[in-house]
């Protein structure tokens, strides 16, 4: 019975998650499995993947054949590695405990990175987050400043508009201050003109 170390498809759409499987080739994608040898989640960044290397291992020295994806996740979590050490140790080349030296470097070396990525990914997701706040408040800024500005205009207009009032006002009061004057000296003229005539 040829055996595939394969992904089967679960979650929901757009959002999946797959058990890592091995499996009859003959069997459907999602359908019957020989034993679930972990989980892949895509989802995340960076990915999680969760695998139990010894089972995996086991599988490979039995004939499994991983798929494209699965030897990706496998050599991801160190379990092709280990398997080609098993194959040295049995050939004689090394011994148990120098491939398990090699393989403990391996794998503090790749958690190294992985831990690594993740801190690059928070600290760019707090500059991106400190350059965000930092244009919202530019806008803020901006805007307050042009509703200053639009209020100092106003003002202006209104202190304009205020004093062109009072100056046509006062040169109303002026004009009608004159005019009582001039009312009055024509009325002098005539009421000496009246006294003129009643003497002649």
């Amino acid at each position: 019975m040829p055996v595939k170390i394969r992904l089967q498809r679960h979650g929901k759409k757009g959002k999946p998650f797959y058990w890592v499987v091995a499996a009859d080739a003959r069997s459907k994608r999602d359908g019957r499995y020989l034993e679930k040898l972990g989980t892949y989640n895509p989802n995340a960044d960076p990915a999680i993947v969760d695998i139990n290397i010894d089972n995996a291992v086991s599988w490979l020295e039995k004939g499994a054949q991983p798929t494209d994806t699965a030897r990706t996740l496998l050599s991801y979590k160190g379990a092709m590695l280990k398997y080609h050490l098993n194959g040295g140790i049995r050939k004689g080349a090394l011994t148990q405990e120098e491939a398990d030296k090699k393989l403990a470097a391996w794998l503090e070396e790749k958690d190294a990175k992985i831990q690594a990525k993740k801190d690059g990914l928070t600290q760019a997701e707090a500059d991106a987050r400190a350059k965000r706040l930092a244009d919202e408040k530019a806008v803020s800024d901006k805007r307050l400043a042009d509703a200053a500005a639009q209020e100092a205009e106003a003002q202006a207009a209104e202190a304009a508009e205020a004093a062109a009032e009072e100056a046509p006002a006062t040169e109303s009061s002026e004009a009608t201050e004159e005019a009582p004057a001039a009312e009055e000296a024509p009325a002098a003229e005539a009421s000496e003109e009246a006294s003129e005539e009643k003497e002649g």
